[in-house]
């Protein structure tokens, strides 16, 4: 079962805690690739000097400033895409990067599309999962809440908050504190589909 929108209308930080443990979806050639998320990071609006939104709207952002569960799919360092989920009310730019899962459905697909050694290193890391699952700008501005859609989230096993990590969020480069530093990933403690 899909999630409902108003799973996606959460604060921002409490959506990214709740995305632990749910399972996203990729539709690819009629076969389902899932895995269950392991990590996130919350970026929060035109405040936040780590969001895409604090230089206000742009051609590159506007999904973000959409209604709550659409997909922001962009390109980063020239070579990868980053999915993130959009989240709380229109209007306001805010978004859960997806960074890591533990691979669950269709991994004989996502290892012809990211070949590595093991399997639970196919999706350990917002660019390998966005290649696992193939996942591009196709995917931008998607409905995860549509029932025709080809990607999706659905609910999981809720993880507890004693099982949950914290700390800064990662790559932000040049980035002022104290945005630099906001205790905003969040990741499933002692899971192996964590990124390192």
């Amino acid at each position: 079962m899909r999630l409902h929108r108003s799973f996606y209308t959460q604060p921002t930080r409490q959506l990214a805690q709740a995305l632990l443990g749910c399972r996203l979806v990729r539709r690819w050639q009629g076969q389902r690739l899932s895995g269950r998320i392991v990590e996130t990071e919350a970026y929060l609006g035109e405040t936040d000097l780590a969001c895409h939104a604090h230089v206000g709207r742009t051609p590159r952002n506007a999904v973000m400033y959409g209604k709550p569960g659409l997909a922001y799919v962009y390109f980063t360092y020239g070579m990868h895409w980053m999915l993130n989920v959009v989240s709380e009310a229109e209007d306001f730019p805010a978004a859960v990067l997806i960074r890591a899962l533990e691979p669950l459905e269709g991994l004989e697909l996502m290892q012809q599309h990211r070949p590595v050694p093991h399997s639970i290193e196919l999706c350990r890391g917002p660019a390998k999962l966005t290649q696992a699952l193939r996942i591009d700008r196709t995917l931008n501005g998607v409905d995860l809440c549509n029932r025709q859609g080809e990607l999706w989230i659905e609910a999981g096993e809720p993880v507890p908050t004693r099982s949950v990590g914290r700390g800064p969020r990662v790559g932000l480069g040049t980035t002022p504190e104290p945005w630099k530093s906001k205790p905003w990933r969040y990741w499933i403690k002692h899971n192996q589909g964590v990124s390192k």
